[in-house]
């Protein structure tokens, strides 16, 4: 998939409303090379639409404090990653709005990590 056709894809889902399986819940500890994670966010993804890295498109889920194991909301912003073959997705509760910066704040956890552009 081409860096055009993931932005295209990521894209197409602003502001609509999905289902998300969540397969990393709150407090969720993710061991990866030498680093551990523990996911202060809700983290799935959208079954059977596939990214840039094969894998089913990734959602963070902002605005619930507790952990799920699905969720139904609206996708509020994209994340483009310029230095990794998959982009991802930032839902919420319908109705509720959140800043590109508290959005940044919820998921710096991970996308500190890479190069990245917010795009609510």
């Amino acid at each position: 998939m081409t860096k055009e056709e993931r932005q295209n894809l990521i894209d197409s889902f602003m502001h609509k409303e999905v289902d998300v399986t969540i397969d990393r819940p709150i407090g969720y500890i993710h061991h990866k090379n030498t680093e551990t994670i523990v996911y202060p966010v809700n983290y799935g993804f959208i079954s059977g639409v596939f990214g840039g890295d094969g894998e089913e498109l990734d959602v963070y889920i902002i605005g619930i404090n507790e952990p799920l194991q699905t969720f139904h909301g609206k996708i509020i912003a994209t994340i483009h990653r310029e230095n990794d073959v998959e982009d991802k997705l930032v839902a919420c509760p319908v109705g509720m709005t959140f800043s590109e910066e508290e959005i940044f704040n919820a998921v710096s956890f991970r996308e500190s990590h890479y190069k990245t552009h917010i795009e609510i």
